[in-house]
């Protein structure tokens, strides 16, 4: 083989080797590209399916706002259906209520809102103001509670 002969095949195989690391390179930045606009999506309709869920439950609340001549009792009965529609929303996606009566106080899942001097153990839950809720054991929003303490 030419010195000539040798040059041009290495100049080939250079060329090609630059064609090749072009192609990968360009081949990251799709998958780099991709794998964002993936994630963008998964964000955006991340709350899809509860959403949806959402929908009937509004859909029942308009039901009931819209029944004309309706008694109390029969908002009373459809506010209680609407509200088991939502707690079952709940379940389904993992969101469960925190009402910690008698529980020792936790100052992770509830935010005590006052005090009260109680025969009982001291810093246990007496009572709850407001309930919180967890979404897959973290806590979405800690209950308000009223604990005891020692006399």
């Amino acid at each position: 083989m030419t010195p000539e002969e040798k040059i041009t095949e290495l100049e080939a195989a250079l060329e090609e080797a630059t064609a090749k690391v072009l192609y990968v390179k360009a081949e990251g930045e799709n998958i780099r590209r991709r794998s964002f606009e993936d994630v963008d999506k998964a964000r955006k309709f991340a709350l899809e399916k509860f959403s949806n869920e959402l929908l009937a439950v509004k859909d029942s609340l308009d039901g009931a706002l819209s029944v004309e001549n309706a008694t109390l009792e029969s908002y009373k009965d459809g506010v209680e259906l609407t509200a088991k529609q939502l707690l079952s929303v709940f379940e389904k996606f993992n969101i469960a209520e925190v009402s910690p009566v008698d529980e020792k106080f936790d100052p992770n899942k509830h935010q005590a809102i006052s005090t009260i001097e109680s025969e009982g153990e001291p810093n246990t839950v007496l009572s709850v103001l407001q309930k919180g809720y967890t979404l897959n054991d973290r806590v979405l929003r800690p209950a308000l509670v009223v604990v005891s303490k020692a006399k």
